[in-house]
């Protein structure tokens, strides 16, 4: 399975889609007893390049291969995936795994 990406802002070519081969079962992570904070939002690619990389123990370059995109963005998506987490964990925010993040300005 494969999900295009979106552009942000009106220049520039448009992304090379991502090839998603592992969609998570789950798409919430959510502290226990739930507290009233605002969510986290991750994209199924941040999750797909993290579980490759870190789970899996793959190199980035390995992960790019498989998942048709350079070492480059796969060292983006793994970034953003850490620290997000990393944030969840720490703040006790629910984390929500979803196709596009809706934080991001289009």
């Amino acid at each position: 399975m494969w999900r295009g990406r979106h552009r942000y802002g009106r220049r520039g070519r448009f992304p090379k889609p991502i090839t998603i081969g592992n969609v998570p079962p789950t798409t919430i992570f959510a502290p226990n007893p739930p507290r009233c904070m605002d969510p986290i939002y991750i994209e199924f690619a941040e999750v797909e390049a993290f579980r490759i990389v870190d789970l899996e123990g793959t190199s980035q370059e390995e992960a790019g291969q498989k998942m048709s995109i350079s070492r480059g963005t796969i060292w983006r998506l793994v970034q953003s995936a850490r620290k997000k987490t990393a944030q969840a964990v720490s703040e006790g925010r629910p984390l929500y795994v979803v196709a596009v993040d809706p934080n991001k300005t289009t």
